[in-house]
């Protein structure tokens, strides 16, 4: 018990190094533009880091986290070891002001104890036995699809708005509001499934049905009625989760809680985000309207504009910047429950459900080290990339925001540094490809390739030598 409530500590002191450490990302263009002091700003970003614990309610991505390595290697030590290595190079890269991830560096560490773990008990193993090859390959791809969604959004949304055509801008922006329906209701649906068969613990009953061939009744039964119910998901929008789940009971399965049923379809529903997303966009049109057509166009106009429209698209971002990366440390926490007692907690899902002071925690803790603030990354996210002005800031956020509000209902962690750095290097090659200064971006980018291996690298070598006094 002593070694897990270190470990908790351990990861809320993390959380709140993650605050700090990526405050830049957020503040950093809203900063350099002198919409908001420093302080103002942290403040700002503070509050909406915290707002993100009353959106995200599925923990997609702590899911995610908590299973990129199997659990037959999920130990108290492993997870102490991986977090030790994260907070260093946390507090490193923080030192020489690099804008490095702390999620990759989260996961790098976690990955590199288990892995030092292995060696230890197994000797030399297959990799795919040990970690999730699958999950891990799916980070390490949005490493690089994460700025470059980023990058493209931006482009995109600096294309848009410079454009002399008031109603052609607007058209676009419409189409862009239809197509981001549909995706996130795409998004929702898939969530739905995924979250019907945790409910019904199909992949508990799968691993059970490894270990004990009589359980395969209870295995068979759950998958029947999942597969039943799965068509019904269609019926969401129109039915709501309370009403679908009675239509799930009376026609599928009889005995099922359908009050726990509709709170576990509920965590899938996107509405708020996605009606979120369409009432920035409506507040975009109203500006462009207002100061383009009610409004005699003039750069000062615009300007102020959108130095206003910074303040929705930084709280955005935050938004987003908590969402993804307090979940991170969420699913590190649940990890070490399943770890303490897999009996109780057989998933991390499971934990999390149960422990609901768990998120409040990690939601406050990067709340708090985002108001600590993170001054030497601010500098280079906000100045040295490219010199960015309010359109530019508010291209670049909404761009991160939107980037990060997708990969969070795909349930894979990325780094919201790289997204934002991504979006800014994107506004800067939209006035010029020269405007991006590219030697320090082939910098950062080394930083993010180096970052996995290195903190797996200090993770495993921290494991071997807490496993002399860890017995």
């Amino acid at each position: 018990m002593t070694l897990l409530i270190v470990i908790v500590i351990l990861a809320l002191i993390f959380d709140y190094i993650n605050g700090f450490h990526d405050a830049a990302n957020s503040i950093a263009t809203i900063v350099s533009t002198k919409v908001l002091t420093p302080f103002q700003a942290v403040i700002w970003a503070a509050f909406f880091n915290f707002v993100a614990y009353f959106i995200f309610k599925d923990h997609a991505v702590a899911n995610t986290i908590g299973k990129t390595v199997h659990q037959e290697f999920i130990t108290l030590p492993v997870i102490l070891a991986g977090l030790i290595a994260a907070i260093m190079w946390n507090l490193l890269t923080w030192w020489y002001g690099i804008p490095s991830s702390s999620s990759h560096t989260l996961i790098g560490g976690f990955a590199g104890a288990a892995i030092s773990h292995a060696f230890l008990t197994k000797g030399f193993s297959n990799i795919a036995t040990i970690i999730e090859i699958k999950k891990i390959t799916e980070i390490i791809l949005f490493i690089f699809l994460a700025p470059l969604i980023g990058m493209v959004i931006s482009i995109y949304i600096s294309v848009i708005t410079i454009m002399r055509n008031t109603w052609a801008k607007i058209g676009l922006i419409i189409l862009t509001a239809i197509g981001t329906w549909f995706l996130f209701a795409h998004f929702e649906q898939t969530k739905l499934e995924e979250n019907l068969v945790n409910f019904y613990k199909i992949d508990i009953l799968k691993k059970e049905l490894a270990e004990d061939p009589t359980k395969a009744a209870n295995y068979a039964s759950a998958v029947a009625f999942t597969d039943a119910a799965k068509p019904m998901l269609a019926d969401y929008k129109s039915l709501g989760a309370t009403k679908l789940a009675e239509k799930i009971k009376t026609n599928v399965d009889g005995k099922v809680d359908a009050i726990a049923l509709s709170k576990a379809l509920a965590k899938g529903d996107n509405s708020i985000i996605v009606y979120g997303i369409l009432i920035m966009i409506f507040i975009f049109i109203c500006a462009y309207i207002y100061s383009e057509k009610i409004k005699s166009p003039n750069a000062y106009r615009t300007g102020r504009m959108f130095k206003k429209l910074q303040l929705i698209s930084s709280g955005a971002f935050s938004i987003g910047h908590g969402g993804n990366d307090a979940q991170k440390v969420m699913g590190i926490i649940g990890a070490a429950f399943v770890a303490y007692n897999s009996t109780k907690y057989p998933d991390v899902g499971v934990a999390l459900k149960e422990l609901s002071w768990v998120p409040f925690a990690c939601y406050t803790a990067i709340g708090l080290g985002t108001m600590s603030g993170g001054w030497k990354i601010v500098k280079t996210m906000g100045t040295k990339i490219t010199k960015v002005t309010p359109l530019e800031g508010v291209a670049a956020e909404t761009a991160g925001a939107f980037t990060l509000f997708m990969t969070e209902q795909m349930g894979i962690p990325v780094s919201t540094t790289h997204t934002i750095t991504g979006a800014i290097i994107g506004v800067g090659a939209t006035k010029r490809l020269s405007a991006v200064r590219w030697g320090v971006t082939v910098s950062l980018l080394w930083a993010w390739i180096l970052t996995i291996p290195v903190s797996a690298l200090l993770a495993g070598i921290i494991y071997l030598i807490t496993s002399l006094f860890l017995k």
